[in-house]
């Protein structure tokens, strides 16, 4: 399943050309491309799908829209477990 998760932008910086952030989606620290929305500044919120900010949100929608997230368990869907997914590689890798 495919989700638009709100998150916060820590960082922004340019990279190859391309303007990208270190977002912040209520613990879970990701990289995103911040082409779609270029005046998005650092402590915004935005919304986040398959790595692109795509529209800015305010701070209590994000803040609400995490915490039901969290409370239904769709960030650990969404952005999975990252010990289970080195470890798969790592069998993976071992057949």
């Amino acid at each position: 399943m495919c989700l638009a998760v709100p998150g916060k932008v820590m960082e922004i910086e340019e990279r190859d050309g391309t303007r990208m952030a270190t977002v912040d989606f209520g613990g879970v620290v990701k990289e995103v491309c911040l082409e779609y929305v270029p005046d998005l500044a650092v402590g915004e919120y935005a919304i986040v799908h398959v790595g692109f900010a795509l529209q800015r949100l305010d701070e209590e929608s994000a803040r609400r829209t995490l915490a039901l997230f969290e409370e239904l368990g769709l960030l650990q869907e969404e952005f999975g477990d990252p010990w289970e997914a080195a470890a798969e590689a790592g069998q993976e890798a071992g057949q």
